[in-house]
């Protein structure tokens, strides 16, 4: 309050000035000032047209830098699902798996992993397969898929879970070494050469209903899966 009563007695002892205007000229609105976000848009009075040019110019670069340039590619949600064949381990064998030939059978629950071996990946991979009953009840088959051999896989399905293995699954687990089907999925890091948490709910047309991509340290639920599983059939 006293910066108020300064500055109120400093402008009162300021002398009035004349105005500039012309004796025969009304008298202007006191127009309302422009919100900070319009401030740099008025024109000045007088401006070289080689300014307002360079002006103009340094704008345009300025907006172009802010906008997104959109993906020619299809969303991968509401698509049909990119199509593959690779091997895989199931039941401590190799076998073949083509993604279309669940079409018109069964819904697919496809779930990408960065590593074979690594800390995080075991929990979540066990527990796709401990409530493997559940899925299949509602007809529906899980697959994992990383860009490791299928004898990695092999070696990582025939260790012990109490020694950082995961035991025999109840659902295949699709090698992807030449990153491909990565790729197709859109998770692929591609100057680490792995796959981030990637999910996918594929419908009996083989269509994506559901997708959700997490980084390399975050897992998936079972139960949130199974939850969005329901609301898509």
């Amino acid at each position: 309050m006293a910066c108020s009563a300064t500055s109120a007695a400093l402008i009162s002892s300021i002398p009035a000035t004349k105005s500039m205007a012309s004796p025969l000229s009304k008298p202007s609105k006191t127009l309302a000032p422009l919100p900070n976000s319009f401030l740099g848009l008025r024109k000045p009075l007088f401006q070289s047209s080689a300014f307002a040019n360079a002006r103009s110019s340094a704008n345009l670069a300025l907006r172009k830098s802010f906008v997104v340039k959109a993906t020619s590619e299809l969303p991968l949600v509401g698509n049909v699902a990119p199509d593959f064949e690779a091997e895989a381990v199931f039941d401590q064998e190799f076998i073949k798996v083509k993604l279309s030939e669940y079409i018109g059978k069964k819904y697919v629950i496809l779930f990408f992993y960065p590593l074979d071996f690594t800390f995080v990946c075991p929990t979540e991979i066990t527990a796709f397969s401990d409530r493997h009953a559940e899925f299949e009840k509602i007809n529906t088959e899980v697959l994992g898929v990383s860009v490791d051999s299928v004898f990695s896989h092999l070696a990582w399905v025939q260790t012990d879970r109490k020694s950082g293995g995961l035991g025999d699954l109840n659902y295949p687990l699709v090698s992807d070494v030449t990153k491909s089907i990565s790729k197709s999925f859109g998770v692929l890091i591609p100057d680490q050469g792995i796959a981030l948490r990637g999910l996918f709910i594929i419908d009996k047309e083989g269509v994506i209903q559901h997708s959700t991509i997490n980084n390399l340290a975050i897992g998936r639920s079972v139960d949130e899966t199974l939850r969005t599983l329901q609301v898509t059939r």
